[in-house]
């Protein structure tokens, strides 16, 4: 089967496409014939080679989640699911190709009206953005900021930070085009990416989710009201400064917090349950899904070099 795999780290030029053996399914896993692929932001990260020290070789296949068929089971796995059109985690890797082992516990069935391409543009991002602002201990009432607000993460923290009663959400993003796009999906202030601007924001915030990180993050501590939190549940612009954390001391009456996010912190269980709750909300209309654009899959390249360059709103899919 086709793949891509990253021959070299480094720019997105060190992505290549090979041929893989079909794979099969072994106990308790289900393979998939893949119709879309999501390209995430985590990908370019492990593309550039940021995160070789956890294990990340030269040789990787990228792609954290796909959708398509289940063609064939595993031992112990219901003979049903065959046939069955379904999206599926595939852990932090193992997703850039044209079909994809994974466990039956980490996938969910598509509902009816959405497509392939739907729910990658959902599906991790979603999950992220919900146990992220769960991780905020965000209430209705609140005021919200989306940093990095364009990003797939970064649009379903926005809708769902609306959806959940949020007395204000400020995002920052780097054109005002895409401050009018995410103005429609639920946002109430667009901001500059340093934070400024944005004609009757609140002057300080309870919750920030920050999908950014990077060298700039420390000053978004200013901006949070006492007792505010930030969790990042992203570092797209790299890691923050080595000694971040002293701006939260230096405003220890505050009583300011921080926190990191992930997913897999998170029980597969949990993680199904709010897939399944999110693909009914995007079934009816009440969540979007936004998709930049829908390349195949050779063609990652490009889709990698377009994240690099900042030029995505929402999330690139791929189709084999």
């Amino acid at each position: 089967m086709k793949a891509v795999a990253i021959q070299t780290y480094g720019g997105p030029e060190g992505l290549v496409v090979i041929d893989l053996p079909a794979p099969a399914p072994g106990g308790g896993q289900v393979l998939i014939t893949t119709e879309a692929i999501g390209v995430g932001g985590v990908d370019t990260v492990i593309r550039s080679g940021a995160l070789a020290a956890y294990g990340f070789k030269e040789g990787f296949v990228p792609g954290s989640e796909v959708a398509g068929t289940v063609s064939a089971v595993g031992d112990g796995v219901d003979v049903s699911w065959i046939g069955r059109r379904v999206w599926a985690f595939t852990g932090t890797g193992g997703g850039y190709v044209e079909q994809a082992v994974v466990s039956v516990e980490e996938i969910v069935p598509l509902p009816g009206n959405l497509s392939a391409v739907d729910v990658v543009a959902l599906g991790g991002p979603g999950v992220v953005a919900h146990f992220g602002l769960r991780h905020a201990h965000f209430a209705p009432g609140e005021t919200v900021l989306v940093r990095g607000a364009a990003g797939s993460i970064g649009i379903m923290a926005v809708q769902l930070a609306a959806r959940g009663g949020a007395a204000a959400v400020a995002v920052t993003t780097s054109s005002a085009e895409r401050g009018r796009r995410l103005l429609r999906l639920g946002a109430t202030h667009v901001l500059e990416r340093s934070g400024e601007g944005g004609e009757g924001a609140p002057a300080g915030y309870d919750v920030i989710i920050d999908v950014v990180a990077g060298g700039d993050m420390p000053s978004f501590f200013d901006r949070l009201n006492p007792n505010g939190r930030m969790v990042a549940v992203g570092a797209v612009a790299g890691q923050p400064p080595a000694d971040f954390g002293t701006k939260i001391m230096a405003a220890f009456q505050k009583s300011m917090s921080f926190a990191a996010f992930s997913a897999a912190t998170v029980s597969e269980a949990d993680r199904s349950a709010v897939r399944r709750e999110q693909f009914a909300a995007a079934s009816r209309g009440e969540i979007a899904t936004v998709v930049h654009d829908v390349l195949p899959l050779d063609a990652a390249v490009l889709a990698h070099r377009r994240m690099d360059a900042g030029e995505v709103f929402g999330r690139i899919v791929l189709t084999p």
